[in-house]
């Protein structure tokens, strides 16, 4: 039989609260346990004292019997000084795409990357052609068209009306 000291949820939905157990590694989580040896409540503050509680003696009496923590549990007895923190496991690669997407994606990434070096260059080539031409070389119209005043239309619009309604 192959001991294992884990978590077992209780809690509420969107409330969890965790009991650590010491349990059969094949049953099921929140099933059947050997011993309650303390509690872990992921609600509470990390500086609160009673977050993470259990009793040391137990704990340190199932480790020498031969259980095996699980990796929550692990830190949990390594902030007690009771063994080393284990070594990170490394991240699974299942969720990553296969070696032919990967090519096609990097393919992609390519292809947009020259794209938007080229557009970068050729903004730059366009202000130099700008720089160039100067503003005495502007159309004469457009200089007239700046500096003839604009009329008021409106007022003497009204006053013909006016001047209607009199006769």
């Amino acid at each position: 039989m192959s001991l294992r000291i884990r978590l077992a949820r209780g809690g509420a939905k969107k409330r969890p609260f965790y009991r650590i157990v010491v349990a059969d590694s094949r049953r099921a989580r929140d099933g059947r346990f050997i011993e309650r040896i303390g509690h872990y409540n992921p609600m509470l503050p990390k500086d609160d004292p009673n977050r993470v509680a259990f009793d040391v003696d137990r704990a340190k009496h199932w480790l020498s019997v031969g259980a095996q923590p699980s990796d929550r549990v692990a830190k949990f007895l390594a902030g007690e000084s009771l063994m080393e923190l284990p070594a990170r496991r490394e991240q699974l690669k299942q969720h990553l795409p296969k070696a032919k997407a990967q090519e096609r994606a990097a393919a992609a990434a390519e292809a947009v990357e020259a794209a938007a070096v080229a557009a970068a260059e050729a903004p730059a080539e366009g202000e130099v052609a700008a720089e160039e031409t100067s503003v005495e070389d502007a159309p004469a119209e457009e200089a007239s068209v700046e500096e003839a005043p604009v009329e008021d239309t409106t007022a003497e619009a009204g006053d013909v009306e006016g001047d209607e309604e009199k006769s």
